[in-house]
C-alpha cells in the first residue's frame, strides 16, 4: 500500500468520527467558545467542511486560496456540506496518480503562498489539521453540555460499543 492508498483508507476511517463529534454539539451552542480568542464550535465545524472543499481544489488545480465564509446557522447544514465535500474528495482521490500525488501544490492566504509542498504532503497536512481541530471541538463538548463520543476508544461519556 502506498501513501495515497493509505491516505484514502485513513480519510474513510476518520470521516464517521468527525460526524459523530459534530452531532454531539448541542444545537443551541454553536456560538460557544471557551475563550474570546478561540474559534466558536459552529465555525470549527464549518472550517472542517471547508477544508475538504479546499482539498478538492488542490487536487483539481494544485492550488487553493483560503477563504473564510460565514458558517450556517444550524449544525445539520454544516454536516451536510461536510459529508458532500468528503464524498467529492473521495471521488477525486481514486483518480489521483503517483505523478499528481507528488506534484507541487500551493496554499494561498490573501494571495500569498503560505505553504508549498507536494500534493500528497499537503493533503496529509489537511487531514492532520482536521484531526487537531476535531480534538479542539471535542474539548468544547462537555462545557457546552454535550457528551464526548468515543473517538479512538471509549470516553467517559461513551463506552464505544
Amino acid at each position: 500500500m502506498n501513501s495515497r492508498e493509505y491516505f484514502i483508507q485513513c480519510l474513510q476511517r476518520e470521516k464517521p468520527t468527525f460526524v459523530k463529534v459534530f452531532r454531539a454539539i448541542p444545537p443551541d451552542q454553536l456560538a460557544y467558545r471557551p475563550h474570546p480568542r478561540s474559534t466558536s464550535a459552529g465555525d470549527l465545524v464549518w472550517l472542517l467542511a471547508g477544508e475538504l472543499h479546499d482539498a478538492c481544489d488542490l487536487i483539481d488545480h494544485h492550488e487553493v486560496a483560503f477563504k473564510s465564509t460565514p458558517a450556517p446557522a444550524k449544525v445539520d447544514e454544516a454536516i451536510a456540506v461536510y459529508e458532500k465535500n468528503a464524498a467529492e474528495l473521495e471521488k477525486r482521490l481514486v483518480k489521483v496518480d503517483d505523478a499528481a500525488w507528488g506534484k507541487s501544490a500551493k496554499f494561498l492566504v490573501d494571495g500569498n503562498v503560505a505553504w508549498e509542498a507536494p500534493l500528497g504532503d499537503m493533503l496529509w497536512g489537511f487531514l492532520f489539521d482536521a484531526i487537531h481541530h476535531r480534538g479542539q471541538l471535542s474539548a468544547y463538548l462537555r462545557p457546552m453540555g454535550g457528551k464526548v463520543p468515543s473517538i479512538y476508544g471509549p470516553s467517559a461519556d461513551d463506552p464505544g460499543m
